[in-house]
């Protein structure tokens, strides 16, 4: 005979100490979360700006540094070699990491902003025309809207937009109509940094693709929080950023079908981009190369192939079952407090990202209070301006959950709200 299933409450409770033993296993992978502020254990609630750095890649910069560090490619001496591997094997880890069946269609750029960047500057030198149409959305990120309004007022072209509901959401039943024959490329974000509502890529690229148009997502907090597979995807261009899971600043990349990058011309010009170069013109090197002039971040590159293992290692599932835990407690206990705003969509329906107001409390105020208690949040308006004025608002304090945070955190920021409350009444 089956056992009787235990309550709801307890089988919470269980869910919540699963996931406080897993973020204490992980914690000790990442030596900045061991130490104090304010003469209290670091909280930290701000992983949708950064996240913090484990041992495995720091450990693996610094090898890199101590040990084989030299400019890589055409270098005949075993340094040159060295580094060479090691940044080209951190591109076929990222390719793996991203779903990418060819390592040639990851090009390394500073982050998810150039890479958005490079494909609207060097696509649309090609492809984008006068009275052309980009659609965009209210829920991007600065990164993903400036690079376009540069791009569109270059070529003449129009901006389009995709609004959002009550909750944060995209009102996909309006793509339709935006969509036009006149419509090149459609710029979306994977999930909202400032929401955390996670956009049904797939089922958008089909839209896009029937309209005979290109998709590009914003992978910034895409990639460290889902598995990522840009065939399953069906987008055209997706661009993700080292720092945002768990590698180094400074270092990202794009993933671009091979036979749009290799219609693009290059971003950049200098060295290594080359193929050829005479008096009066010059010839390209084969992707992604043409697109990486200079000297690379290569101790970067070593960095984000590292972050791409640890997480692979950790595994998304096990990932996204602990943040939905940690998550659904913080909404829960956020939104029993008095006087909060709360932005965003049900905890289904969004990744770690709580954005919300308190009467009385300037958001400022709200995160330089929590600050002194030793808890980490972002103020502001998390480069998403369109997304505060859909809302009515200014800005919002908003806390970031990750791998390594835990319910106990959540408490500790509750206890500080209620803080806030008692100085702002």
């Amino acid at each position: 005979m089956n056992a009787p299933a235990a309550p709801a409450g307890a089988r919470a409770s269980d869910r919540r100490s699963r996931a406080n033993a897993f973020a204490a296993r992980v914690r000790r992978d990442f030596p900045a979360l061991q130490q104090e502020v304010g003469g209290k254990p670091l909280v930290y609630l701000d992983n949708a700006a950064s996240t913090q750095k484990p041992d495995a890649v720091i450990d693996a910069i610094a090898h890199y540094y101590r040990h084989d560090h030299a400019n890589v490619h055409r270098g005949m001496h075993e340094l040159a070699r060295r580094a060479t591997e090691a940044y080209e094997g951190a591109r076929r880890k990222v390719a793996r990491f991203l779903g990418a069946a060819d390592p040639a269609e990851v090009v390394w750029t500073r982050g998810t902003t150039e890479a958005i960047n490079l494909v609207a500057s060097a696509w649309s030198h090609t492809f984008l025309g006068e009275g052309d149409e980009i659609v965009l959305s209210t829920q991007e990120h600065h990164s993903n809207l400036v690079p376009w309004q540069l791009a569109a007022a270059r070529a003449g072209a129009r901006l389009r937009y995709l609004e959002l509901d009550d909750e944060g959401r995209l009102l996909l039943d309006r793509l339709p109509e935006l969509l036009s024959p006149r419509t090149r490329m459609v710029a979306l974000s994977h999930v909202s940094n400032a929401l955390g509502t996670v956009n049904p890529v797939a089922e958008i690229a089909k839209q896009v693709h029937a309209a005979g148009a290109l998709l590009l997502v914003d992978g910034a907090q895409g990639a460290p929080h889902l598995p990522i597979d840009v065939a399953t995807l069906g987008c055209d261009f997706y661009a993700a950023s080292g720092h945002k899971m768990c590698g180094p600043t400074g270092i990202g990349a794009l993933w671009g079908r091979r036979e749009l990058l290799e219609q693009m011309e290059p971003y950049q010009g200098g060295g290594e981009m080359i193929s050829v170069v005479e008096r009066e013109y010059s010839t390209w090197a084969e992707v992604p190369h043409k697109f990486e002039a200079g000297t690379p971040n290569v101790a970067g590159a070593v960095g984000m192939g590292a972050a791409a293992d640890y997480l692979t290692g950790i595994g998304h599932a096990a990932l996204a079952e602990h943040e939905r835990t940690v998550l659904e407690y913080a909404l829960d206990r956020l939104a029993a407090i008095d006087g909060i705003r709360l932005f965003g969509p049900p905890a289904a329906e969004r990744c770690g990202v709580v954005s919300f107001l308190l009467d009385h409390a300037h958001a400022h105020d709200v995160a330089t209070i929590l600050d002194a208690d030793g808890v980490a949040v972002r103020a502001g308006h998390h480069c998403a301006q369109l997304v505060m004025k859909h809302f009515g608002v200014p800005a919002t304090s908003r806390a970031s959950f990750y791998l390594y945070n835990d319910t106990e955190d959540v408490d500790r920021l509750i206890e500080g709200l209620d803080r806030v409350k008692a100085i702002f009444g």
